[in-house]
């Protein structure tokens, strides 16, 4: 079991280098642009963004793990060729369909975005976006099939350079405004499209099998509205908050949220690894004692993740390089819901985990009911929390809809695919992250969280996991495999 556990952590690894290293260069534009934009400004960026994300999902309509699903496992009539093309050639029809329809009602839509008048042609930027990186979903997806993990981390951070680069040149050098974080997408999308192009050529022929295709759409499609749930999820706050409140907050809130960069790194980079690896695993006869592991092993790592940056963020985002910081000072206001936002990623690691035995009994009919009521969730809270408790009534409908997608996946899942996993260990490490995180707000509102008091919660919180929730036979076993290595 530990030899499978291991793989897992290894193609996590690989994963994970890249997308921590291109996340990361992602991440420095949020200290850039904050020094650069006003609030209103970085504002009007989130707002299109948030539309881009919902669109994704209509772009790519759940044939992303449709393919994943019958390319992973293909059977003698259907070969990967005829899968990849059928799927890539029903993509690009759509996207070109889409596409279409968004340029010609442009004006409607962002009007209804709330974006100013003098910024309705971003719209002629943010079609293209939506196209090609709609086109480069499938190849993508088979080189992780193909463990080909080298070459797909190194298209990911190309695409990160190209794309921060891209935005120093034009804002830095050429003066541009924020039409330039769209141009700079714009360009890095193109090139990423260019490097995948040997995968497409591979794989690729002219000819859609309806047959196929209806095979794909019926397990891909209710991945439609479950991917636009999800996304509702991760972006719909931003409207209604610029909606009750205003344009500046809205952009205080998007700088903070996006501090939550490193647990969702971690969840990232975990299920990029994962999916594969639970779809290959399923046909052994101990997946299911490896599943269970694979939960109680996300749990401890990604506790002490949020722990250590819940901690010690006001420490990272105070440091000074030059007179600039991680964040400007004006932004600082929204710091609070960072361990909120972390503690969200962490019940959406959980949602990945929970999900295989959608996958691995193709009941996706599921999924769309269960991200729905996360939507649903999701929209109620904020317009319920937002009035009351600002930025912060945001971050907990974040952490309501995650948590509530999490539970009742699990529910489901039990039902026809069930799994005894360690809930006492669980609940062990959740109520030691609830128990700091209630000490760390305590002392933080208080205005006595200082240095000190971080290093005794931190070295509490290990301690405690060391002598009541890591096995010490686990140790010893994990130990000796990596010896062998």
């Amino acid at each position: 079991m530990f030899d499978k556990l291991k793989q897992l952590s290894k193609d996590t690894a690989v994963y994970g280098i890249s997308t921590m290293f291109g996340r990361f260069l992602n991440f420095i534009l949020v200290p850039f642009y904050t020094n650069i934009f006003l609030p209103s400004e970085y504002g009007i960026i989130t707002n299109i963004y948030a539309f881009i994300s919902l669109l994704n999902i209509f772009f790519i309509y759940g044939m992303d793990s449709a393919y994943l699903k019958f390319a992973a496992l293909p059977v003698e009539e259907t070969p990967v060729k005829k899968t990849f093309s059928t799927s890539f050639n029903s993509v690009f029809i759509v996207s070109i369909l889409l596409g279409s329809a968004l340029i010609l009602f442009r004006e409607n839509i962002m009007t209804l975005l709330g974006v100013p008048a003098g910024y309705h042609y971003l719209m002629n930027f943010v079609v293209p976006i939506l196209i090609l990186d709609a086109l480069a979903v499938l190849p993508f997806i088979e080189l992780r099939l193909e463990k080909k993990s080298k070459r797909f981390a190194l298209f990911k951070i190309l695409n990160i350079v190209i794309n921060v680069s891209f935005n120093l040149i034009l804002i830095l050098l050429l003066k541009w405004g924020i039409e330039a974080v769209l141009i700079s997408n714009l360009i890095a999308s193109a090139a990423t499209l260019f490097l995948v192009m040997p995968v497409i050529a591979e794989k690729y022929n002219f000819n859609i099998k309806i047959k196929l295709l209806t095979k794909l759409l019926k397990f891909g499609l209710p991945y439609l509205p479950a991917g636009l749930g999800a996304m509702i999820i991760q972006v719909i706050d931003r409207p209604i908050l610029e909606k009750l409140t205003d344009l500046k907050t809205l952009g205080i809130y998007q700088a903070n949220y996006k501090l939550g960069i490193f647990m969702m790194l971690f969840v990232s980079m975990f299920q990029y690894a994962w999916q594969p690896f639970f779809l290959e695993e399923s046909k052994q006869k101990n997946a299911k004692d490896i599943f269970s592991k694979v939960l109680s092993y996300f749990t401890i790592a990604g506790s002490i993740i949020l722990v250590v940056i819940t901690l010690f963020i006001n420490n990272i985002v105070s440091i000074n390089i030059a007179g600039k910081y991680l964040i400007h000072p004006n932004y600082w206001s929204g710091l609070s819901i960072v361990p909120i936002i972390l503690f969200s990623y962490l019940f959406y690691g959980f949602y990945i985990i929970f999900t295989a035995g959608i996958y691995i009994k193709e009941k996706s009919i599921y999924v769309p009911l269960i991200t729905g009521l996360g939507a649903v969730v999701n929209i109620a809270a904020n317009f319920l929390l937002i009035p009351k408790y600002n930025i912060m009534g945001a971050a907990f409908a974040t952490l309501a809809s995650y948590f509530s997608m999490s539970i009742a996946f699990y529910f489901v899942t039990q039902q026809i695919y069930r799994i005894e996993y360690e809930f006492l260990r669980m609940f062990k490490i959740l109520s030691a992250v609830i128990v700091t995180g209630i000490l760390y707000y305590i002392l933080y509102f208080g205005g006595i969280l200082n240095f000190l008091y971080k290093i005794i919660l931190l070295s509490a919180f290990i301690l405690y996991l060391i002598k009541f929730v890591i096995y010490k036979s686990e140790l010893i076993t994990l130990k000796k495999n990596i010896l062998k290595q």
